[in-house]
């Protein structure tokens, strides 16, 4: 062999070997970002796990709220947990208030009577029924300084139809929360520790991020009768299964899958964490952020079926329903 030419096939030869062994300055992954197997729908517990943030923070005031993540942004596939803490990870309190007499509010805000889905009959029917279910009763576990979390029945106890003050065309945080403070005026300074606010705005109308980053979110206001606790619920059936549509019943009966699952899951971290400084675990996680997307089931209530999602027992370091 000519000597030019064995030298040429020499040195292509160590490109190919260095190349493959990874000297280019290139690799593959070797899992996807949030470390889940597609195939189990399961984290790899081989690989380490990014924590996701359960909180977000308003640019305006700075006031943080606790959000519950979307199927994608919690590295759901199919319909198993994705990045969930790990099991055994109990809460642990805070110092901060519970809810001892849960009383629950909704206030639809400018819809002006349009409900394509059927959301506002099937809230009210969730919400009417959640009180004293079995599916809650877990949650009494979690005390404060003077008491349980309670779970007496009749917890809705009226609704607001607030077509008055206008919906604006971009919805915030704080306009949000601003609405919140009217519904305590509104429902004649019915403020206590024990009451949640819901704030739900119509289809077509929802605040930036929901239904890619979350699906709902509960926060606080400060008001003339202390720190308001309410709850952010868009109309669910506007994310599609990102935020639970179909994720328990098929075709036309689970478009409204969502709105139950969802909004049990902040009903739940309203009454365990309702000024976010009473229960979560270390990484940041409210009962219902450690058993999202899983497990899912019809449950029956005192008001009809709906789907639900368990949530999270520190007396047996798992999630029940």
């Amino acid at each position: 062999m000519h000597r030019n030419l064995k030298t040429y096939l020499i040195l292509a030869f160590g490109a190919v070997l260095a190349a493959c062994s990874g000297n280019t300055g290139t690799s593959l992954p070797t899992s996807n970002s949030n470390n889940v197997n597609p195939a189990s729908n399961t984290v790899n517990p081989a690989a380490p796990v990014t924590a996701p943030s359960y909180t977000m923070r308003d640019p305006d005031t700075g006031t943080v709220a606790h959000i519950m993540l979307t199927t994608q942004a919690a590295g759901v596939t199919g319909h198993g947990p994705g990045v969930i803490p790990a099991a055994g990870s109990n809460m642990v309190w805070h110092g901060g208030p519970v809810q001892h007499t849960p009383h629950i509010y909704i206030v639809y805000w400018g819809w002006k009577g349009s409900d394509p889905s059927g959301v506002g009959p099937r809230m009210q029917s969730f919400f009417g029924g959640v009180g004293g279910s079995q599916w809650l009763s877990s949650q009494a576990q979690y005390t404060d300084s003077s008491g349980h979390v309670g779970n007496q029945t009749g917890m809705l106890v009226s609704t607001w139809s607030d077509n008055t003050n206008a919906l604006p065309r971009r919805i915030t945080q704080s306009a949000l929360a601003g609405e919140a403070v009217r519904a305590v005026s509104h429902f004649s300074g019915s403020y206590s520790v024990s009451t949640n606010y819901i704030v739900a705005t119509p289809h077509g109308h929802s605040q930036s991020g929901f239904g890619t980053q979350w699906c709902a979110y509960h926060s606080t206001a400060s008001s003339g009768s202390g720190t308001v606790s309410w709850t952010y619920m868009p109309y669910m059936p506007d994310a599609g299964q990102n935020c639970g549509a179909n994720s328990v019943n098929g075709g036309s009966g689970g478009t409204l899958d969502g709105v139950t699952i969802v909004g049990g899951h902040e009903q739940a971290e309203t009454m365990t964490d309702p000024q976010l400084n009473a229960w979560y675990d270390n990484s940041g996680a409210e009962t219902g952020d450690k058993c999202a997307w899983m497990n899912l089931q019809n449950t029956p209530f005192s008001t009809g079926t709906f789907p639900t999602q368990p949530l999270w027992s520190n007396s047996s370091s798992s999630c029940v329903q």
